[in-house]
């Protein structure tokens, strides 16, 4: 009997999961698609096959739903950027690495780094501060580097580490805007000009 029923809650569990999966997906598509601006719950839950009041049972608002996918989606892409820098075996190897796995990464999931740099900009004080929370943690891993390298690389040795790591975000996520939103660069080829700026290949 109580195999029975944890296997009933079990299943009911799985389905509500289903279910906010649908709804996730989908916002992130129209967000993406059409900007958080002009996206309506109503179609949210339309392309999602589930009812408004479902919606609600999920999150309190669409800003909410925006945050929480920003969040979730936006947080493993920059997992997947740090897990590929740490493969490197020296500093510019990792910051190339990184480099070249967030424009990848960008151009390949790019509902998500539509949400990641151009929808969330400005768009509320919470967006802002979990936009700026993933950014953060990609800009710090790069600063660490740059920190251990002072010492041994001079081309790094004139360096203000949290300035640097900030510059490589900031300037790797407006070129990655710019042409998901004007077409006409391929992601190896501006990942290769951004790792020419940031960590050119000589000694490490």
């Amino acid at each position: 009997m109580a195999t029975e029923a944890g296997s009933a809650e079990e299943r009911r569990g799985a389905r509500i999961e289903r279910r906010r999966g649908r709804l996730a997906e989908a916002a992130l598509t129209l967000f993406a698609d059409q900007g958080y601006a002009v996206t309506s719950v109503d179609e949210i839950v339309a392309r999602a096959k589930v009812s408004k009041s479902a919606f609600y049972e999920f999150f309190e608002s669409k800003e909410e739903c925006f945050r929480e996918v920003l969040g979730h989606e936006g947080g493993a892409l920059i997992q997947d950027v740090l897990t590929q820098a740490a493969a490197g075996h020296n500093h510019r190897e990792r910051l190339r690495l990184g480099i070249n796995k967030f424009v990848q990464s960008c151009f390949e999931r790019s509902a998500v780094a539509r949400l990641l740099i151009v929808e969330s900009v400005g768009l509320s004080r919470g967006v802002e501060r979990v936009r700026h929370e993933l950014q953060s943690s990609f800009a710090d891993a790069v600063a660490e580097e740059v920190r251990h390298a002072k010492a041994h690389d001079p081309f790094y040795a004139q360096q203000d580490p949290q300035i640097f790591g900030r510059a490589v975000v900031g300037a790797v996520s407006d070129a990655v805007g710019y042409f998901l939103t004007h077409p006409g660069a391929d992601a190896g080829s501006l990942a290769e000009s951004l790792c020419l700026i940031f960590a050119p290949k000589g000694e490490a």
